[in-house]
């Protein structure tokens, strides 16, 4: 896999958001981790979504976002209700 628009949940626009912030390619995001790259975005855009965080999760599984288990779901939650700008 060669471009981020190759993994599951990627389009063109959270690709460029991602490459902005020094993400490139699927294994930048890999290595990141989906926490990791959303913060990164969310310095460069502060509304950002959860439905962001759950498509970049399910990116680094292999997975559609709506396939994420409902236990990893809560934990994104959990972890961008804790990471809301001021």
């Amino acid at each position: 896999m060669a471009n981020l628009t190759d993994m599951p949940n990627i389009g063109p626009h959270v690709a460029e958001q991602l490459a902005q912030v020094g993400i490139a390619t699927p294994d930048d995001l890999m290595a990141a981790g989906a926490e990791q790259a959303w913060l990164k975005v969310q310095a460069i855009d502060p509304g950002v979504c959860l439905h962001m965080l759950y498509g970049l999760e399910g990116a680094v599984q292999g997975v559609p976002k709506k396939e994420l288990d409902p236990a990893r779901k809560q934990e994104l939650k959990a972890f961008m209700d804790a990471n809301r700008p001021a």
